[in-house]
């Protein structure tokens, strides 16, 4: 649709539950305090599900015992991305939870995701033992917070325009346009 298009996608820690503990809390009970209607629930579930479907995503919401806190799980995306890693680690970290149920708020999950994408598992688990990069995300998430992010996905292009929420693939054209637009403006104006 653009064939010119050239992007990095650049991932960027945001946590939906960043009060959460750090072992995380049982699914159905905050499921319920949150949303308190189970028939909400089951039909919001059942729209996700359907939408997976069309992508390819079998989404198991019943697998899912616990919400996990995700920092660990940010953390490790900074990890992989010192490989070039990263786009295949969320791909698997959204895997492993969504349609297999796995806590990637456990470390030896996300230490064996790490080695299922080619990392050293054992080098991915010695970095979540530590405090590292535990400063850079929490404060990537509070910056994110503090520009009024509130929830994901949630796309910045070139630090100029954003879109918010699951979109289909042709609302990101105007984006690409104006961002072409701009550029080609900037490439002709007079100094």
């Amino acid at each position: 649709m653009r064939p010119d298009l050239s992007a990095r996608i650049v991932w960027q820690p945001f946590q939906l539950n960043p009060e959460l503990p750090p072992g995380g809390v049982d699914r159905q009970l905050y499921l319920r305090a949150k949303f308190v209607d189970s028939e909400r629930i089951r039909s919001i579930q059942a729209a996700l599900e359907e939408s997976g479907r069309k992508e390819g995503i079998a989404f198991a919401f019943d697998r899912i015992r616990r919400v996990p806190n995700t920092l660990a799980a940010h953390r490790l995306m900074r990890f992989a991305a010192r490989a070039q890693k990263e786009d295949m680690l969320a791909a698997r970290l959204f895997s492993i939870y969504f349609e297999h149920g796995e806590d990637i708020g456990d470390r030896a999950t996300l230490a064996a995701a790490a080695g299922a994408v080619g990392l050293d598992a054992s080098e991915a688990s010695e970095f979540l033992a530590s405090n590292a990069e535990y400063q850079s995300v929490a404060s990537a998430d509070e910056l994110s917070r503090q520009g009024g992010i509130s929830g994901v996905p949630y796309f910045v292009f070139d630090r100029r325009y954003a879109l918010a929420g699951a979109q289909e693939p042709v609302a990101f054209l105007p984006l690409f346009d104006a961002l072409a637009a701009a550029d080609a403006d900037m490439l002709t104006s007079p100094a």
